[in-house]
């Protein structure tokens, strides 16, 4: 089943309470660069080499554009929501949680496709989204997707562990010690869909279809757990350098990660890998959007369009762990070689729950928890 089917829905309940409809005038041409561009990004999806000298997709685009790119990195999609809002950047690389929260409070403005001249190369998976397309109007480039793993310390786990069991609920690990202290949490509240995902097969009788559309017995449940799994958290995570050093210096031995701090882990020579349990994962799927006041438009655009590179795409692919938005971009690329795709999940895309801003209208329970209190009760949990 592609599961994006069940988010269209929701969105369009979202965009209409929100006022959504009237597209901004769209901007016809690319003019003269400003000579910078300000980024909202996460970490390691805007690389110039100064980690390794071969992801550099900066340095040639500030040359041939005389655009200097600079570059905020945000840890969380509530602090991208919370520096759009305060504004003076141009673009933001939002996950599906934070993309329709910037088009309903008119913080993104819509991208005129015909000015980006590989837009045919995007993935046709990714080009209509529900995260970014509102009435067939587009408010953002896709950028790159891919799934949260559960990454694990190989010397702990001889096998892979099969279920997020092992940072949801108290137990020994194989090294006959408890996880108590040892396991991970992500620091955020759409975190809260991890949780719902693993009680979909957990726990059947409450009827979960959707992890991001949960009626309050759902919720209340799903709450329930997250409070056990706070005695067993050690950190919750947000900062992946920071979890990196977790898993190398502070006994992190199992944690919901991404493959970027995964990659550097198993590159660093660490006993790190990842899986994807039977219970499934959640995901993101990432789109670059234009600030509905973008100091430097012409530089954005010029930007937008080098995004979708199938240089860029397979390079960053390579470095992040991710699928590039651009099929191309998987073949002929040194640094991801043509099994990386595969071996990041181009195949898993209809597997993957991707994230998205649960709405109090939805399609599988009629009346949902919105975000707002999945925000309220993932605090407390936190706070305890």
């Amino acid at each position: 089943m592609n599961f994006l089917k069940t988010a269209i829905a929701s969105i369009a309940a979202l965009a209409t309470t929100a006022g959504i409809g009237m597209a901004q005038d769209l901007k016809t041409e690319i003019g003269p660069g400003e000579g910078q561009v300000d980024i909202v990004a996460w970490p390691g999806y805007i690389e110039r080499g100064e980690t390794d000298k071969n992801y550099d997709w900066v340095t040639e685009f500030e040359k041939t554009t005389q655009c200097k790119v600079n570059v905020k990195t945000a840890a969380t999609s509530d602090e991208m929501v919370t520096l759009m809002n305060q504004g003076g950047f141009d673009l933001v690389t939002a996950s599906g949680d934070a993309s329709l929260r910037l088009v309903a409070g008119k913080k993104v403005q819509p991208v005129n496709i015909e000015l980006i001249k590989d837009w045919a190369s995007v993935d046709d998976r990714l080009k209509d989204a529900p995260w970014h397309t509102v009435d067939g109007v587009h408010y953002g480039v896709p950028y790159q997707w891919g799934p949260n793993v559960l990454a694990y310390n190989t010397k702990i786990f001889q096998e892979p562990p099969k279920s997020w069991s092992v940072v949801f609920e108290e137990q020994n690990l194989p090294d006959g010690k408890s996880n108590k202290g040892r396991v991970q949490a992500f620091d955020g509240p759409i975190y809260v869909a991890d949780a719902a995902l693993y009680l979909m097969k957990k726990k059947p009788e409450l009827g979960i279809k959707n992890p991001y559309e949960l009626n309050k017995d759902q919720f209340a449940a799903v709450i329930d757990l997250l409070k056990g799994q706070r005695q067993l958290v050690g950190r919750y995570w947000h900062d992946a350098m920071v979890q990196i050093d977790d898993f190398k210096n502070e006994g992190v031995v199992a944690s919901s990660s991404w493959p970027f701090q995964v990659n550097l882990l198993e590159a660093d020579k660490q006993p790190v890998a990842s899986v994807v349990p039977d219970e499934g994962a959640t995901g993101w799927a990432d789109t670059t959007m234009l600030h509905s006041e973008a100091p430097h438009p012409n530089c954005a655009y010029m930007w937008l369009n080098h995004s979708i590179s199938a240089k860029l795409q397979g390079d960053l692919a390579a470095w992040f762990g991710s699928v590039p938005a651009v099929p191309a971009a998987c073949k002929g690329n040194a640094l991801l070689t043509d099994a990386g795709c595969a071996t990041n999940g181009f195949d898993n895309f209809d597997k993957i729950w991707f994230w998205r801003t649960p709405t109090a209208k939805c399609e599988a329970e009629g009346n949902c928890v919105p975000y707002s209190q999945w925000d309220k009760a993932y605090r407390e949990v936190m706070s305890q």
